[in-house]
């Protein structure tokens, strides 16, 4: 799976923010990252807020989001290079300002401050479950679907191709659509119907992702649209 780097310009205004959250799940989503989707909105939401409350409205600002090694890097760009976070506790006696960086601290892996020429460079980290930055999560089903393509592609080779040693990102769709196939030529052999086949496997694929989704509430108190 490739893990492009992306950004995204925006203006710091409170409307924003659950946008920004919105992009962020729904890259994560793509990315096979939803166990770390609410922990990232959070550092979202807190870090462009920090823009917001302490660099002023209207600002022009940047997220951007990238995998480095085995860590998700969230960074907010904006253009004032004086106005830097402060962490204070989060404790409920505490003012609103600066309890923003106190939340980012108790989420992530690590964050920091970057000075630019032109620019600050707030980011922070979390910890991923890939082994490579284009690798997946070791879900059970991912993870016997990857050994089952890897057996199909070394026992029946797709017609022209000589890399069956590995599935990659370049012949592993086609492998699948071909299985896919099989399995269908398979279940019509055996006297059964290959609709209600796909019917059955797409609502236990609905299911599933469902039960991952319910585990992945967002934090009502600190980041509710």
């Amino acid at each position: 799976m490739s893990r492009k780097p992306w950004e995204l310009s925006f203006t710091a205004e409170p409307v924003e923010v659950a946008a920004l959250r919105r992009i962020m799940r729904l890259h994560l989503g793509i990315w096979g990252l939803h166990d770390i989707s609410d922990e990232a909105q959070l550092c979202v939401s807190e870090l462009v807020s920090n823009v917001i409350t302490h660099v002023g409205h209207g600002t022009p600002a940047t997220l951007a989001v990238s995998v480095r090694g085995n860590h998700l890097r969230i960074e907010v760009h904006d253009p004032d290079t004086r106005a830097l976070p402060v962490l204070r506790d989060a404790s409920a006696t505490d003012c609103e300002d600066g309890r923003g960086m106190a939340l980012v601290d108790a989420v992530a892996d690590r964050w920091g401050v970057l000075l630019r020429p032109d620019r600050k460079v707030t980011w922070c980290e979390l910890a991923i479950k890939l082994a490579t930055p284009d690798g997946h999560a070791d879900a059970p089903s991912v993870v016997r679907a990857e050994a089952l393509l890897r057996f199909y592609a070394t026992a029946a080779p797709l017609p022209g191709r000589t890399d069956v040693g590995r599935v990659n990102s370049a012949v592993a769709e086609e492998t699948v659509i071909a299985a896919i196939t099989d399995f269908l030529h398979w279940f019509q052999a055996h006297g059964r119907d290959a609709d209600d086949m796909l019917d059955r496997a797409q609502m236990r694929f609905e299911a599933d992702c469902a039960a991952q989704c319910q585990g992945h509430r967002d934090y009502p108190a600190v980041i509710a649209e």
